[in-house]
């Protein structure tokens, strides 16, 4: 977890949407954060210092002196002792303080000290949001290096509706995290295959396979994560993509996923080859529902095209190229034969004899073969952890 040890700041400012900073110290505390909290005065009346102070256990900050014991909260040291200043709610007038250099409460003065990266989280009516007035104020806050927290594409109902608001604790916590997350895939171009192709026999029905398509997702989004631009080809599946360095093109059948991967290959750093792409495509699709008889239906099937070799073929010295294999029998043997045919730098394999792993499940167990011979295996483990052990092999190659 990025955020482990982190020394988080939590601006509270006086929004309806302050109830949600509970959960959003909560989360932050549970990634291992230390989080200390400074709310704006009418922050308290949406919620109170002693809930949040609960959570985060530390005292709330609000004024410069502490009434208690006239003590001096110093937004100097404040602003040298956080590795990140997240203020959120943010109110369309903190937003306009903050873009002006107001500093007339201790939230704004640490906001003004601060010299870590601070996060802004607008919340607000939809016409405050839209009003050109905040929209000059969060380009000014934009320019001058503060990183916006708006709400994702799925927080929204349509168009504009619901733009306002704050994004949710757990897409916020996502996006320090992320922010925090090493980035050794920055500025890479990685292009993805996921997920099952169908193959049409007539307009209702097709032949294909039990692919989910989940471990070439989650490769996605590790590669993203890691500061990849990744442009993910998918066939059809129930999956969303989360991570906004991802270029999702959706296809259906195996000869889609081909046009798809050859016209993008060659501009990338390289590729991961996770589809489970039909091999054989029916010859005639009939162009109505095919109706049951007493005799037996007879598909001939041809073979489609093969785009890992299609692939390996057009893979220069400066691109890598990795492969999978799902076999059932002489594993080892299958495997290295597809990587050295297909030119991959290595081959990630798995086995259906292995328990909860491959097709539909959350977790997989792989093995990993290079072309020097030498093998690396690993436990079965969730295919966000499978992925990272992936792209970790793709450094030795870059």
């Amino acid at each position: 977890m990025a955020l482990q040890g982190k020394r988080i700041i939590l601006g509270v400012t006086g929004s309806i949407a302050a109830y949600k900073s509970a959960q959003l110290v909560r989360l932050l505390v549970k990634q291992g954060a230390e989080v200390k909290i400074i709310m704006t005065s009418l922050a308290k009346e949406f919620i109170t210092p002693l809930t949040l102070a609960t959570l985060a256990k530390n005292p709330i900050l609000v004024d410069f002196f502490d009434p208690t014991n006239g003590n001096w909260n110093s937004h100097v040291d404040l602003g040298l002792w956080a590795d990140a200043y997240l203020i959120a709610p943010a109110t369309a007038n903190t937003i306009g303080k903050m873009a002006t250099g107001v500093a007339d409460n201790l939230l704004l003065t640490t906001y003004l000290s601060a010299k870590c990266p601070v996060f802004v989280a607008p919340a607000m009516d939809l016409d405050m949001f839209a009003h050109p007035a905040t929209q000059r104020n969060l380009q000014s806050l934009r320019l001058i290096g503060n990183q916006i927290i708006e709400p994702a594409s799925g927080e929204l109902a349509s168009g504009l509706e619901g733009k306002g608001r704050m994004a949710e604790p757990e897409n916020i916590v996502r996006y320090l995290d992320d922010y925090f997350t090493p980035k050794p895939l920055l500025g890479k171009r990685i292009l993805i295959t996921a997920g099952p192709t169908y193959e049409k026999i007539d307009p209702v029905r097709f032949v294909g396979n039990y692919s989910t398509g989940k471990m070439g997702f989650a490769l996605a989004e590790v590669c993203a994560q890691q500061g990849a631009e990744v442009c993910l080809i998918a066939g059809p599946v129930q999956l969303a993509t989360k991570h906004q360095n991802i270029e999702r093109i959706d296809v259906e059948s195996a000869e889609e996923m081909y046009s798809a991967v050859m016209s993008r290959f060659y501009g990338m750093d390289g590729a991961i080859l996770c589809a489970a792409v039909a091999d054989f495509t029916a010859l005639d699709v009939a162009p109505e529902k095919l109706k049951r008889g007493k005799d037996n239906l007879v598909l001939e099937l041809q073979p489609t095209r093969d785009i890992a070799a299609a692939v390996g073929e057009m893979k220069l010295e400066s691109q890598f190229l990795i492969g999978f294999a799902l076999e059932t029998n002489n594993e080892e043997a299958n495997a290295a034969s597809k990587m050295e045919r297909k030119n991959f730098d290595f081959i990630v394999l798995n086995s259906l004899q292995d328990a909860q792993a491959g097709f539909g499940y959350d977790t997989n167990k792989i093995s990993i073969l290079f072309r020097s011979g030498d093998k690396k295996e690993f436990e079965l483990k969730n295919k966000t952890s499978v992925a990272q052990d992936i792209v970790s092999e793709i450094y030795a190659i870059l």
